[in-house]
């Protein structure tokens, strides 16, 4: 799931949480978790210099635990104002919709007009085409609290002024034991595909922003991204970041905050209550039917950065995210089936070989196989 997504649904179940914290002192729900109706979500951009990728979904009452549902075959446009018009295509991926790569000039005012399978239509408000200036650094430091990651920016035409940034993590990590056997239908054989070494990826969850209006020049330093514990297991061997940078107006960007607030600040009795989200998407048949979400069009610039272990300090210790003991099959103090069929279906591995097709060392599934948390393909992307 991506950043935007994330937010978004984090949004519509904070804000029953804040049911909770209020308590006597005011409760709050916002209509679109109460109502039975299912109202539409339109998540992305358009990007004027790339392919737009625009989500669409529903939301459910906050008593249904079923599946997000997607708005699939749904008609899309992307309208540029005084003529031009782009279509977006459904991907095999339901519910997403992409355009052909775009080629927008700076200024011009773009929006986005959909038709859903019921035959209802939806426009966002003709919004200026922003050029995003590139991220000039990505950078980290370290200090007492772990590793502090920053963004740097400007733009010399003081154009932008408003940014947001989202980011996706990457690291490499590795299984509690490293198995040399596995279990086939005909018998324990040696192992040779790695389940040892893995990566895992995750998504930024919060809303960064950043503005320069105060600002006599139009440039950013040292925007605080995310912060790394230095005992976090994403340290342990080697760790990317991709940052996002987008331009946004200052109305996308009182969106972004407003969203930022309602997801963020909800922890006492004295953090202000979440509010019904107004974005720039409208039923034309209905202006009361709640949307949710904000069609910006902005283009995208990003930068990897990577962290490996041999650039932290040595006496740093690193979280495993495990806590697991090997055992051995056959065990003294029980009768179990034979080896074949102890390791059948899967719980247990065998991870040494004391005695061939007899006796081994193993562990659960969740300690050896590390395809459990991530995958043991490398990204295409990574760097060793």
């Amino acid at each position: 799931m991506d950043t935007i997504t994330t937010i978004i649904l984090r949004y519509c179940c904070y804000v029953a949480v804040a049911v909770g914290l209020s308590g006597c002192i005011q409760s709050y729900l916002p209509e679109v978790l109460l109502n039975p109706d299912s109202y539409l979500v339109v998540d992305g951009s358009i990007n004027p210099r790339g392919i737009t990728s625009i989500r669409l979904m529903r939301t459910r009452n906050l008593r249904d635990d079923t599946t997000i549902p997607v708005e699939s075959k749904a008609v899309l446009y992307i309208e540029q104002e005084g003529g031009g018009r782009f279509p977006l295509t459904e991907t095999a991926v339901a519910g997403t919709y992409t355009s052909a790569p775009l080629q927008l000039a700076p200024g011009a005012r773009v929006r986005l007009s959909l038709k859903t399978q019921a035959q209802r239509d939806y426009v966002s408000d003709y919004i200026e085409v922003k050029i995003t200036p590139e991220i000039d650094a990505v950078h980290w430091r370290i200090g007492p609290d772990g590793v502090q990651l920053y963004a740097n920016t400007h733009d010399d035409t003081g154009t932008s002024r408003y940014y947001r940034w989202e980011y996706q993590e990457t690291w490499k990590f590795t299984s509690a034991f490293h198995s040399h056997y596995k279990w086939t239908p005909t018998g324990i054989v040696y192992r040779t595909e790695d389940i040892f070494n893995c990566w895992d990826d995750e998504n930024s969850t919060n809303v960064k922003l950043s503005n320069t209006t105060k600002l006599t020049k139009d440039v950013v330093a040292d925007y605080p991204l995310q912060l790394l514990p230095s005992n976090s297991v994403k340290l342990r061997f080697r760790y990317s970041i991709l940052v996002k940078q987008y331009a946004l107006t200052a109305a996308e960007y009182a969106y972004w905050e407003a969203l930022g607030k309602n997801t963020e600040n909800i922890g006492s009795l004295y953090d202000a209550l979440p509010t019904q989200l107004t974005g720039n998407v409208h039923a034309l048949a209905d202006a009361a039917e709640p949307v949710l979400g904000f069609v910006g069009a902005q283009s995208v610039t990003q930068q990897r950065l990577y962290i490996d272990r041999t650039e932290l300090p040595a006496d740093w210790h690193f979280d495993t995210g495990y806590n697991c003991e090997l055992d051995v099959y056959p065990s003294p103090f029980a009768i179990r089936p034979n080896a074949f069929v102890f390791f059948s279906d899967g719980t247990f591995i065998p991870v040494d070989e004391l005695s061939p097709g007899v006796a081994y060392k193993y562990g659960t599934v969740e300690c050896i196989d590390c395809r459990i948390r991530g995958t043991n393909v490398k990204p295409a992307f990574w760097q060793d």
